[in-house]
């Protein structure tokens, strides 16, 4: 059974603990990517390129005057990620920095 889709979020309802080398990360994306699961993987893990993954759904992010969609990904140790459109093929890398929330575009 799978689990329900998650709603939308409003101002206030994330949650990111920053640390000198924990970051985190928005991921902005196209409206019609709403639902879906992207997977992001540490560059300086052990092992394969993208061999442990995690992943986070894009929501509608619901700010004054304005909505966004976006997967967050909080907590994320300090380093270079490389960002999934799927299995085998990388979109981008983005550099997390200790103490701060990067924010990336998915490429439209």
């Amino acid at each position: 059974m799978s689990e329900p889709a998650a709603g939308p979020s409003g101002p206030g309802t994330v949650i990111m603990e920053l640390g000198a080398s924990i970051g985190a990360l928005i991921l902005y994306t196209p409206t019609e990517m709403d639902g879906e699961e992207i997977e992001i993987s540490c560059d300086e893990e052990p092992g394969d390129l993208g061999s442990r993954r995690m992943h986070s759904q894009v929501r509608p992010r619901h700010m004054p005057g304005q909505t966004s969609y976006a997967a967050v990904y909080p907590g994320l140790a300090a380093g270079r990620y490389t960002i999934w459109r799927n299995e085998h093929s990388p979109v981008a890398a983005v550099t997390i920095t200790g103490g701060r929330v990067s924010s990336y575009r998915w490429p439209g």
